[in-house]
């Protein structure tokens, strides 16, 4: 009898044990199957929602090609993302709740400087990194160490965005004497003036006219009278989509008479605004970040394309994808090539990871210099020529919208706006 209830109570502390056992193993065990969520913001309405939308496309192409080679430390990836509706304010919110109510275990920066911004002070008290998609200058004021840009605007970003622009007018015979610049009054907008007005005056061109406009005009003309009546050799615009839209029909009804316009038109890169504009967007000079040129094109970002474009349609979403699909699959692979590398989720090891050397992307290699921006720039200047119509077809090439610096992607030469009309 002794013996038969010492092994009974062996048994019963050996089924206790393997119990403890497999409860202090099964939360791990789930844990490790739960997916791994990034969230993020994004702009699907509004102005910028064109934009945001392409952007979208490319990064749920990212998840499912990162998923289907296994994801990301054996765990499925999973996007988390709302809409900011283009609206700066909605910003911090959705980010305290995609990290306080969705428990995402990374976050990415949204599309585009205003949307960005709002969104720094939250990454900043959790310590998290943040990678921003096209954001120009986001980090001067904040100097966080754990934001990085994924836009080929170099160390100096205000002034590298207007840099190839005013190479080209200043190539000019003779040569501009007087510049007008007029921007919105937002963030991105205030940024690119700030550039364009310090580049002006290290070239000693004379500013003639340097003002900015309610966020809210969508009467352009009278902004335009203004501008004309001091009588400038070319104009730098700063503007978000409806604006660039709004100051090109402008200029178009007014036949004015410059010899540069553009510079920094946000929208004008989408396919929806070039197919509206059509015509009206002939001799207008203006940045860009990624275009079919042969470059560019390389197998992965041609099958990006590939995939995106077979889905843009049914997506409701921008056919060719150029100025959107390269970058945004590039920044979120950054961060999926950050965390395989460092093999986890922990934000101080993936920001030192991100600073520590040049990286292989998609969209080519990328240093980080310590503000987060890149160290070389490598953006576009294009102009449009000979637009005909408003048919998308003549946007799938370079043919309509040549390349024109830097000099080693170039696939055109600049004409003279009031000649290129």
């Amino acid at each position: 009898m002794k013996f038969t209830f010492t092994r009974r109570r062996a048994l019963a502390a050996a089924s206790l044990a393997v119990a403890g056992l497999a409860a202090a193993v099964a939360p791990a065990s789930a844990q490790t199957t739960e997916p791994l969520k990034i969230g993020f913001a994004m702009s699907l309405t509004g102005p910028l929602g064109a934009n945001g939308k392409s952007a979208l496309l490319a990064m749920k192409i990212w998840e499912e090609d990162t998923n289907a080679k296994g994801g990301l430390l054996g765990r499925k990836v999973q996007l988390v993302n709302y809409d900011d509706q283009s609206n700066p304010s909605t910003v911090p919110g959705i980010y305290t709740k995609l990290l306080d109510v969705d428990k995402v275990d990374l976050i990415m920066g949204g599309y585009a400087t205003n949307m960005l911004a709002p969104a720094m002070p939250v990454a900043m008290q959790r310590k998290k990194v943040l990678i921003g998609l096209y954001g120009l200058d986001v980090n001067q004021k904040f100097k966080y160490d754990r934001y990085f840009a994924m836009a080929p605007n170099g160390p100096d970003t205000p002034q590298s965005l207007s840099k190839p622009y005013y190479d080209t007018v200043m190539a000019m015979d003779p040569k501009p004497k007087n510049i007008a610049i007029v921007a919105a009054d937002a963030e991105f907008s205030r940024n690119a003036a700030t550039g364009a007005r310090d580049n002006a005056k290290a070239l000693g061109l004379n500013i003639v006219y340097d003002k900015s406009y309610p966020p809210a005009t969508t009467d352009f003309a009278p902004i335009l009278r203004a501008v004309m009546a001091t009588n400038p050799d070319v104009i730098y615009v700063g503007s978000y989509p409806l604006d660039s839209v709004g100051m090109v029909l402008a200029a178009k009804e007014m036949d004015i008479k410059v010899r540069a316009f553009g510079g920094a038109m946000v929208g004008l890169q989408a396919s929806v605004f070039k197919t509206k504009l059509g015509e009206a967007l002939n001799g207008v000079l203006n940045y860009d970040y990624w275009l079919p040129a042969p470059s560019f094109m390389t197998p992965a970002v041609e099958a990006l394309l590939t995939k995106y474009q077979s889905r843009a349609a049914a997506e409701g979403v921008d056919p060719l994808g150029y100025y959107m699909a390269p970058f945004a699959y590039a920044y979120i692979d950054l961060l999926g090539q950050a965390v395989t590398a460092t093999k986890s989720v922990d934000d101080t090891k993936i920001a030192e990871y991100l600073h520590s050397a040049q990286h292989a992307t998609f969209v080519g290699p990328v240093k980080f210099n310590a503000g987060g921006e890149w160290e070389k720039d490598r953006q576009l200047l294009v102009q449009f020529q000979g637009v005909k119509g408003n048919g998308l077809d003549q946007f799938k090439g370079m043919s309509a919208q040549p390349v024109l610096a830097p000099a080693s992607d170039a696939t055109g030469k600049y004409i003279e706006f009031n000649k290129a009309r």
